[in-house]
């Protein structure tokens, strides 16, 4: 077992451990990355669960390169000058996936607010690629906002992923400070819009930022009446010094509270834990009602 690598000044507890990533599957889907050229946001990320994954054979895919045209402070995605678009990465993309033998897939994508589209074409050129490839795979794509474009947002709906997410990362008075040029109830739309064309919807929340109770209720209340089907709920933990700090650790019991809370609003899928990141076990947020008769089950059996 290996500790989490914490910066803040806050006291470590000792919940946040994860598994060392060994094992021949996890050096199989490495070498896939390698060989591919490929981005993934287990690593740009500092993922805490990328051994699991990785061991499960899994990945998710980050694309439209490794670069983002925002500066979130809690992201450990380099900022900058993204490099030219890479026309070839889409089928790159789709090769490594059907070449890892999985059954369900996670796309993400920095921000590329450089772009006339923000990228959107080359998101359904992927997701395309993959389908042709590997029709059996189900593909989750964890999208950006942009900037509420609603004829790029329907570029993506138009591949037909099976679950299309957009994170709100935290709640609104903190949206500023951690989100810097994204825009609460922005994203909000984005998941409206997303509803409102049929898709299956996700988003995810962090927590320990300096976010009340209340205001985490709030959030999964904004997000339930704006048409959200799943959320995630995991623990912000400080990538690099440079980032926001950690103002307190979130125990495993808040977290349960606020699972509850999810299925008590009618939320079908709430995945709360604090290593809990927006792609984990996310094979399962695919099918409604999984989670919901799941989370009954559990309430039956104790009560």
């Amino acid at each position: 077992m290996i500790e989490l690598p914490v910066t803040s000044k806050v006291k470590k507890p000792d919940w946040l451990r994860v598994k060392l990533p060994i094992g021949e599957s996890y050096k199989h889907v490495r070498g896939l990355v390698d060989q591919h050229k490929l981005h993934t946001i287990c690593e740009s990320g500092n993922c805490p669960n990328m051994g699991e994954c990785w061991g499960d054979g899994t990945a998710t895919f980050m694309i439209l390169g490794n670069i983002c045209t925002r500066s979130c402070g809690f992201c450990a995605v380099a900022t900058g000058r993204p490099l030219p678009v890479d026309y070839d990465e889409p089928q790159r993309v789709a090769e490594a996936i059907y070449l890892m033998k999985v059954k369900h897939a996670v796309i993400t994508s920095v921000d590329r607010d450089e772009l006339k589209d923000g990228g959107a074409s080359i998101w359904y050129n992927t997701i395309r690629a993959v389908k042709a490839l590997t029709p059996e795979t189900t593909l989750e794509t964890l999208i950006p906002d942009f900037k509420g474009k609603k004829e790029d947002i329907h570029t993506v709906m138009e591949a037909a992923p099976e679950v299309i997410s957009h994170n709100i990362e935290t709640v609104e008075r903190l949206t500023r400070k951690v989100r810097i040029q994204a825009k609460y109830w922005r994203s909000m739309e984005v998941i409206r819009i997303l509803k409102a064309g049929g898709a299956r919807t996700k988003s995810g929340i962090m927590l320990g930022l300096g976010e009340t109770r209340e205001e985490v209720l709030q959030t999964l209340h904004d997000l339930k009446d704006n048409g959200c089907d799943v959320v995630t709920i995991g623990q912000y933990l400080q990538p690099t010094p440079k980032h926001l700090p950690v103002q307190r650790f979130v125990h495993p019991d808040e977290f349960a509270f606020y699972k509850d809370a999810g299925y008590e609003m009618g939320l079908d899928y709430v995945e709360s834990g604090p290593l809990v990141r927006s792609s984990y076990h996310s094979d399962r947020h695919v099918h409604p009602g999984a989670g919901r008769a799941q989370w009954e089950a559990g309430r039956n059996r104790m009560g």
